[in-house]
Parts: structure tokens; C-alpha cells; sequence
């Protein structure tokens, strides 16, 4: 599976943004968006199964929101009032199999190239 991540940028605090991540292959399981920030570790951010089932990090939870289109084979992170502690690449990641927990990157067997997030003061 080769994922496609896009629709990072710069932007201000309060501005949204909306990033995509496109899937090569149908069936995958989950998708899931993680971010790494200068100088810090990879965290979670946000995944969302074939059925729709969701889980967000609560620094995102009630900004954020995660979609995706199983016909598009496209996953979807709309970020509302961002702020500047939410800078960093955002990685796209999918499993295509069943596996439980969801928010920790270690049940993800494929990797996106990351888009940079920058939110300015």
C-alpha cells in the first residue's frame, strides 16, 4: 500500500486546514494521521477505520476532525483553529488488516512521506 499525503502549508493561529492522505490499494483497515514536531517525539493524532469507528488525541479533540471516503480510498484530517503548538509533519499510516489500538504507530505497517504544518502566532 502506498499512501499520499498532501495539504499541508503555512498558516495562522486560528486558521484550518485540511489534509488529505490518498491509499493506493481499497480494503485497508485503518488510517490514521500521526505528527512529529522539531526536536520531539512522533505522537498521535487521529485514525479512523473501514466502519467508520474514530479515536483522537484530546490535544486535537473538538478542533479536529477525521473522515474518510472508502470509494476514494482517501482519509481526510480537518483542522480547525490550529495552533502553533500543532507545527509539525504529519504522517499518514495504514494497517490493512485488523489490529487493535489504533492510536499507537507500532500497529502500522505502512507509512505516507509526511506534510509539513506550520502555525504562526
Amino acid at each position: 500500500v502506498q499512501l499520499q499525503a498532501s495539504g499541508g502549508g503555512e498558516v495562522q493561529a486560528g486558521d484550518s486546514l485540511r489534509l488529505s492522505c490518498a491509499a493506493s490499494t481499497s480494503g485497508v483497515y485503518v488510517m490514521g494521521w500521526f505528527r512529529q514536531a522539531p526536536g520531539k517525539e512522533r505522537e498521535f493524532v487521529a485514525a479512523v477505520t473501514s466502519g467508520g469507528t474514530t479515536d483522537l488525541s484530546d490535544s486535537v479533540e473538538g478542533r479536529f476532525t477525521i473522515s474518510r471516503d472508502n470509494r476514494r480510498n482517501t482519509m481526510y484530517l480537518q483542522m480547525n483553529n490550529l495552533k502553533p503548538e500543532d507545527t509539525g509533519v504529519y504522517y499518514c499510516a495504514a494497517r490493512r488488516n485488523y489490529g487493535s489500538g489504533i492510536s499507537f504507530a507500532k500497529i502500522y505497517t505502512y507509512w505516507g512521506q509526511g506534510t509539513l504544518v506550520t502555525v504562526s502566532s
